[in-house]
């Protein structure tokens, strides 16, 4: 196995400063009212942390997204054909509750303003769970987010037709509430300029099972991000999300957890450290953390969801 000093010759470092700087002349295109509809619970996003971050991030990525089309027209003329316009993907992984949605939603409004690329849908890779049914029948259910957990034929399916330029490609819909695939429900991804592929595990190169895929969600990102913290600090940020559901979201009846609403705080506390203990932790040390390395950009944040270090892999 290669040693830690090997790995980090594969990246660049910068500190949070060094980063800000490689904003250039970047506008900022978003303002506080943006901010709060693309904020996860309990985030602490600023509209400077997007500037120093962010945007740096957002025209890094706009650089490559020009590269990557000019690649395919070059690829285009030499075989005789019409140039195609490709869809740029871009995997963004990390544990729960680090903020990988956020950053997902953030990029996404980011990518969308910049001229030459006005589509960019996300997808979560949470419509690509089986239902809860079929969890169960398999006996599942408590390793629901591993990556057995996922039905990777149906997503890689998915990741294929829309790397192809197929259009009106349907993406299940996972409902947070029902805690559970929305059966029947479906929504449409249409030839996207760029596809942001927000998941717990799509850096990983297998299901967990005997039999490994030869074709994984990753084959198909053109850019890839790890959203990275210390664990003590992931779980506090994971109970601290849950206790603000406690008293929000599991207040609605309809809630798969509405069980948890009437909890005491200590209740609560235990309650979520106890599935931390049983399912989201083992997850993130066995499944999710082994690819870091493997993503183009490491994000480390600080125990105050501030960006302490940014990791670039060298191309």
């Amino acid at each position: 196995m290669p040693s830690d000093a090997h790995l980090d010759a594969r990246f660049i470092r910068f500190g949070h400063d060094e980063w800000a700087d490689l904003r250039a002349n970047t506008p900022m295109t978003l303002d506080e009212t943006d901010l709060e509809r693309l904020r996860g619970i309990n985030e602490k996003l600023s509209l400077d942390e997007v500037a120093q971050i962010y945007l740096p991030l957002s025209r890094l990525l706009n650089l490559y997204v020009a590269a990557s089309q000019q690649l395919y027209k070059v690829t285009d003329t030499f075989l005789g054909q019409p140039a195609e316009r490709v869809p740029y993907v871009i995997g963004v992984a990390g544990s729960v509750a680090v903020g990988k949605s956020t950053v997902a939603r953030v990029l996404q409004a980011l990518l969308a303003r910049w001229p030459d690329h006005p589509k960019v849908d996300l997808v979560t890779t949470d419509g690509f769970l089986y239902p809860n049914a079929e969890l169960e029948r398999r006996g599942l259910m408590d390793r629901k987010g591993f990556p057995e957990s996922y039905d990777v034929r149906r997503l890689v399916r998915f990741m294929a037709s829309v790397k192809a330029g197929e259009g009106e490609v349907a993406v299940p819909v996972y409902s947070h509430l029902a805690y559970d695939v929305v059966p029947g429900e479906q929504r449409l991804t249409d030839r996207p300029d760029i596809l942001i592929v927000e998941g717990l595990n799509v850096l990983q190169t297998g299901d967990g099972g005997a039999a490994r895929a030869r074709v994984f969600v990753s084959d198909f990102f053109d850019f890839s991000i790890y959203m990275d913290a210390d664990e003590d600090h992931v779980v506090q940020w994971y109970v601290d999300r849950f206790l603000t559901l406690r008293t929000t979201i599991f207040q609605d009846p309809n809630s798969y957890f509405h069980r948890y609403a009437r909890l005491s705080e200590g209740e609560a506390i235990e309650t979520a450290m106890d599935i931390w203990t049983r399912i989201n932790g083992p997850n993130l040390r066995e499944n999710i953390l082994p690819t870091r390395e493997r993503a183009h950009l490491i994000i480390e944040k600080d125990a105050d969801h501030t960006i302490k270090r940014v990791r670039l892999r060298r191309i």
